[in-house]
Formats: structure tokens, sequence, C-alpha cells
């Protein structure tokens, strides 16, 4: 925590959120502030919010997968955090790299929100127009869309929400995908239509904000463990144990659903080719906190999997 956090005033600052300068970035911030405030009796002025410029969110013209992966948003507040600049780090949690450097540690995911895909542009996957062009950079959106509409046409659709509902209104594709829980919390919720999970599956660690400080700061972790939501964190080891399985990268067209209630879990999950000509999905079930069946799932995928889809993958290298 901030050193100023042993001052005796009452506007000293006791903690330093670090985030990404996107409006998104900045709102999940202020939920986590009014979190911590409220968990602790701080005011608003003892939680300091610390913008970033994220290289994910400098390049906009490519794939992701092209320019250095999920580690374009966490790479910044990483050294950040590293060098005491900030005492938290807020993230998107389908952000974050699956596997991360041991000094750091998730010390709190706040509630999930709501977890699905939206469609913008169209009111349901069937009702994309023939032929369609689809904005997005997701290989999990891409080949799951292509899969159940191979005559659609994927573009290359980059940037925060405003710069991708622009795009679209500017004609370069006729729909496109955001995150339902994004819209929510930027007061768009209207913008796009949900898509159910029964029949689209989202994405690993979607609708989480994942705060993540240094492992050996006992103190920030002891301040964001009064806010870590129990019923969240089973859900997003799950999927992340899933990912890790998998050998997962954001090369990776990977979907995953996991829920549960009173310690028991369930999981579907689906690998795709990129084109989406070809699929694989498989399911489990088990306890919170056993992974053993999340890897006999992963197992089971990638066995059933011809190359198309296994080379982009890189469980057993």
């Amino acid at each position: 925590m901030s050193n100023n956090a042993q001052d005796s005033s009452p506007s000293a600052v006791k903690i330093r959120l670090g985030t990404r300068n996107s409006p998104l970035a900045m709102a999940q911030a202020v939920e986590t502030r009014e979190r911590l405030c409220a968990a602790h009796g701080w005011s608003q002025e003892e939680v300091e919010l610390v913008p970033v410029v994220a290289s994910g969110d400098k390049v906009l013209d490519r794939p992701l997968a092209e320019i250095g992966g999920k580690a374009l948003w966490t790479k910044e507040l990483d050294a950040w955090l590293a060098e005491g600049k900030i005492d938290v780090a807020v993230h998107s949690a389908k952000d974050v790299e699956t596997i991360r450097p041991d000094i750091f540690h998730f010390a709190a995911f706040l509630p999930r929100a709501d977890r699905r895909d939206s469609l913008v542009g169209a009111a349901s996957i069937d009702a994309i127009p023939q032929g369609a062009v689809v904005g997005t950079s997701a290989p999990r959106r891409a080949a799951q869309l292509l899969n159940l509409r191979p005559d659609c046409k994927v573009v290359t659709f980059r940037g925060n929400v405003a710069t991708r509902l622009g795009k679209l209104e500017a004609g370069e594709a006729d729909v496109t995908f955001l995150a339902a829980a994004g819209l929510e919390r930027l007061d768009q919720a209207g913008v796009g239509a949900p898509l159910e999970v029964a029949d689209w599956i989202p994405a690993a660690a979607q609708g989480v904000i994942a705060l993540e400080c240094m492992a050996d700061n006992a103190e920030t972790t002891s301040a964001l463990a009064a806010i870590d939501h129990q019923a969240t964190r089973a859900e997003l080891e799950a999927e992340r144990a899933l990912l890790a399985a998998l050998g997962g990268t954001c090369h990776s067209p990977v979907a995953v659903l996991c829920e549960g209630s009173a310690g028991s879990l369930t999981m579907r999950a689906a690998v795709f080719s990129p084109d989406g000509s070809e699929r694989v999905e498989g399911s489990a079930s088990f306890a919170d906190g056993d992974h053993a069946p999340i890897r006999t799932l992963a197992g089971d995928l990638l066995g059933r999997a011809t190359n198309a889809i296994t080379d982009h993958f890189r469980a057993g290298e």
C-alpha cells in the first residue's frame, strides 16, 4: 500500500489503483474504489486512480496476436506494480495472460457481471445478413461465428468500445461483438443483443474485474481480501486452469462456460479451428478447487481434435 497509508490525515491516500486509461478500464477502477471504500470506511480521496496508456491501446490496426498478445494489456501495469508506483493493478480478467510472473498474485476478483457477448448490428446470429462482414479481432468470436455462419466474412476490428462502435457506424463492418459486461459498465447495455450461453459460449474470465498486487505485499493483500468474491474466484480459477491445461494463447480459439453453486461446478468448453470449420466440445463437473477433471477435459478435447485445432494450442510442448 501507499507510503502515505501511515499518515493519520483523513485525506491521505491509502491505496493506489493502476488502470488502463480507457473509459471502460476507468469505470472498472471506479467500481473497485467504491467497493474498497464501502468495505473499509474510506473516503474516495483515500483511493487514488493512476491511469496508464497500455501498448495494446496504441496499435489498433493489427490483431492483438500479431503484436504481442495479452501482455500488451498488462506489461505497463506490471512494471508500475513492480516499481512501487501503484499498489494494485485493475484488470479485465479475460485480458490477463494465463501464466503470470510469480512476483504477482490475484488478491481479489470482484463479483462477476454478465458473462455474455453482445451482438451489435443484428438481433441474433441467425439474423446476420447473408455474406455479412463481421468485425472482431478475437479468435474465439471469429471461429465460433464462422462455425455457425460460414457465409460471413471476418475483418479485424480493434479499439475501445467507442472506437469499435464508430467503425461499425462508418460501415467498416455490418456487425460486431462486444462484452455485455463492458456495455453495462459504460451504461450502454441497450446497444447490443446479448447472446445466450446455451447457443454462444463466452470467453474464459469474461465479465470479471481482477485485482492483482505484489505477492509479498501482505498489507495490500489483506485490504483486497475484504472485497474478494469467492464464487467468482472458483469459476475464474477453473477457467484459467482449462486455458493452462490446453496451452491456450491469444491465438487459440477456445470458449468456456463455468457455473456453480454450493461448492460444485460444471464446465462446458469448445475448441475450434480458426476458420470455424472444426469444433470439438466437452463438459465436466467437479468440486470447487479440484482441477484434475479440468485437465482430463482438456486432454479429451485435444485428443478428439485434428491438427487444424491442435496446432493453435501448446499443450504438451
